[in-house]
């Protein structure tokens, strides 16, 4: 079963840019505020497809279009052409702090990102416990977010995603937040949530991790689809594009 289908899809940016410029056009553009805007296309005409189960890696250089893909699959940009075919609830864990409200304690923070992800007050206190379990912070149910360090916040993140029945993960270098210890915690649960059938979607530049846990990659380049394929196969060009063996 596809839970992803991207067909054809472009996403352009409006952006400033300085160019060569009389001095009266100089002035306006000082006093007004104003600078000369241009197109950006961050992707152009991506195509793939991801199935029930299935891991895929995404790599490439800085502003390769790597996590706006994400975010325009996860719904959080809108795209400028193509189609996108979602079957399935997905949680996208692009932002470390996605959802979290510093001032509140760790438990109404539970409740409020639970909420948002769907899941109704009685789920979410059967599941309380398992949550805070898993993240390991049970003796910080009543502390405030803000006094929380960035590795416990991911832990925290994490566990409260993977408690709101996700089909559908997708990654933005996540996995490289937390210590070494919890690393290797989500990493494995990640791996039984694909076993489960979950999609995974994970955007990295550790490519042992991808080697570890991904059979599939795509290469984006200039916000286009490089290369997509086996990821012993894609790391390698990727590599030796790079200068790397």
């Amino acid at each position: 079963m596809e839970r992803i289908i991207v067909n054809n899809v472009s996403k352009k940016f409006q952006i400033g840019f300085k160019k060569n410029q009389g001095a009266l056009a100089r002035f306006i553009s000082v006093f007004s505020g104003r600078e000369p805007k241009r197109e950006l296309w961050a992707l152009q005409n991506i195509s793939f497809q991801a199935k029930a189960g299935e891991i895929i890696g995404i790599i490439g250089s800085n502003a390769s279009g790597k996590s706006t893909l994400l975010r325009v699959i996860g719904g959080i940009y809108e795209k400028d052409g193509g189609t996108i075919r979602i079957n399935g609830k997905i949680i996208s864990l692009i932002s470390l702090n996605v959802g979290l409200k510093e001032k509140l304690t760790m438990k109404d923070n539970i409740y409020l990102c639970c909420s948002l992800f769907g899941l109704g007050q009685r789920e979410i206190k059967e599941g309380f416990s398992s949550i805070v379990e898993f993240a390991e912070l049970e003796d910080f149910i009543n502390t405030k977010i803000y006094q929380f360090s960035e590795g416990m916040k991911a832990r925290l993140v994490f566990s409260i995603a993977i408690h709101c029945n996700p089909e559908i993960f997708l990654l933005d270098e996540f996995f490289e937040m937390g210590d070494e210890i919890f690393k290797e915690k989500w990493q494995n649960k990640i791996k039984e949530l694909v076993k489960s059938g979950i999609t995974v979607l994970m955007v990295s530049h550790d490519l042992n991790l991808f080697k570890k846990y991904c059979p599939k990659i795509i290469w984006l380049d200039g916000g286009k689809i490089l290369m997509e394929g086996d990821s012993k196969e894609v790391i390698k060009e990727y590599l030796k594009a790079f200068g790397g063996k």
